[in-house]
């Protein structure tokens, strides 16, 4: 064969050789969002897909990342648990996704987690959560329990004066273990275990008669009584309507909420709820530019002047933003190396300031407490002065006031115990 022809075949190679790589280089970076669109669930989670088909749209728009667009691959766990584990699974290994947003319940989180892990994917999941986990392949944008729940208790017991306690959750993980938080935080606090009331309904829960009227005799001791509700899903419309049917307003029995928010109310006569309470960590009402902007572009996509936008969402949008910057510091969407690049990640949030994320895979985030107003819309009667960082692990639990989580190397722990100077002290508490 001829110089010339070895020439030509060579260049003919390298020729293709580019080619194959400009290809492979503008492959999509797909997007899984696993999310409810049917079922108790779907009330809450159908509206965290359509904020991540706003937010790929808008990241699309101003280019992609790395030169690469984003492509959605959206599948419906139809809030059953199990399938949830199936629906992670496909999109991992069939669907190839590079990274997967959602889930609501920690229920359905549990069922994910070893499927992401035995898979090596990327869960970036938003909505607040009982702790007592890390994982090198979960991102947790939600709330700890030291970003909500105690910081709600600290404002009731504080500034209205709460003696009594009904802890009312829907029955799985997030509630119960949430309340053995609080049971443990409020007996350390000197309340009295006959003051503390606990109640745990099914999803879905809908006939709420009679235990409104034993949370209502409950609070008729003579002793200042609030309830402080982890119910979650569509079961929370009859609770709010039974509450006001039995005549329970604010004044009397306050309610603070862990997952009532404005998604939740845009389905309830908000009348004789005025007053009531949620704890998050952003409300639409909130006055910042971000948020504005955020509620523009809310409203243009859903074609609803009247759409609402919720904190849940707000964690879809830093948790978006926080994999975006990963993937560009890397210079890469693969797994590994994102997981490597997002500690230390800092985005705006809604609020007016910064998320960071931690190296326990957990946020900063400022703790809000709103006030139910009859337009639906929550007005902030507290908040912290600064940004709260997320506990992988509670101070308030035996098991677990020893562990500390660090995803950096050469720590690389998510339940290192400081006491015993050991990787892998599992905590055991209700969710083990």
């Amino acid at each position: 064969m001829s110089i010339k022809k070895h020439v030509k075949l060579g260049l003919s190679a390298l020729a293709l050789s580019i080619s194959f790589n400009s290809v492979a280089a503008e492959d999509p970076i797909r997007v899984g969002i696993l999310h409810s669109l049917s079922g108790t669930m779907a009330i809450s989670e159908s509206t965290l897909k359509d904020t991540m088909l706003m937010l790929i749209e808008k990241q699309n728009e101003a280019g992609g990342v790395l030169g690469r667009q984003l492509e959605p691959v959206v599948v419906d766990p139809a809030s059953n648990w199990p399938l949830f584990a199936e629906k992670a699974r496909e999109l991992l290994a069939k669907e190839k996704v590079d990274v997967i947003f959602g889930n609501w319940t920690s229920v359905s989180r549990k069922s994910v987690l070893p499927v992401i892990e035995e898979l090596n994917g990327l869960l970036f999941y938003p909505v607040q959560y009982e702790g007592e986990e890390s994982s090198q392949n979960v991102f947790y944008t939600g709330a700890a329990p030291n970003q909500q729940a105690i910081p709600a208790v600290d404002y009731l017991m504080n500034d209205i004066g709460v003696e009594r306690w009904v802890l009312a959750g829907t029955d799985y993980v997030y509630p119960r273990t949430t309340n053995k938080i609080l049971e443990t935080y409020l007996k350390d606090k000197g309340v009295a275990a006959e003051d503390i009331m606990v109640n745990y309904t099914p999803f879905g829960h809908s006939n709420w008669q009679a235990i409104v009227s034993d949370i209502k005799a409950f609070g008729g001791a003579g002793k200042k009584t609030a309830v402080v509700s982890t119910i979650n899903g569509d079961a929370n419309v009859p609770f709010y309507r039974e509450l006001g049917n039995q005549g329970i307003d604010a004044a009397d029995i306050p309610v603070v909420a862990f997952s009532v928010g404005e998604q939740e109310l845009s389905g309830i006569d908000t009348g004789p709820l005025v007053g009531h309470l949620a704890a998050w960590n952003y409300f639409m009402s909130v006055e910042s530019d971000a948020n504005y902007d955020f509620i523009d572009a809310w409203v243009a996509h859903t074609g609803n002047e009247e759409a609402v936008t919720n904190d849940p969402m707000e964690a879809h949008y830093i948790g978006f933003n926080m994999y975006i910057e990963a993937v560009k510091k890397a210079g890469t969407a693969d797994v590994d190396a994102v997981k490597d690049a997002i500690i230390g990640v800092s985005v705006p949030n809604l609020t007016g300031g910064f998320a960071t994320m931690m190296p326990n895979h957990h946020i900063t985030k400022p703790v809000l407490i709103g006030e139910i107003q009859d337009n639906g819309q929550f007005s902030v009667v507290w908040e912290t002065p600064s940004t709260v960082a997320g506990d992988a692990w509670s101070d308030f639990l035996p098991g677990s006031k020893d562990l500390i989580s660090d995803w950096r190397k050469p720590l690389f722990c998510g339940n290192f115990n400081v006491v015993s100077g050991t990787c892998g002290a599992q905590a055991n508490v209700a969710n083990k």
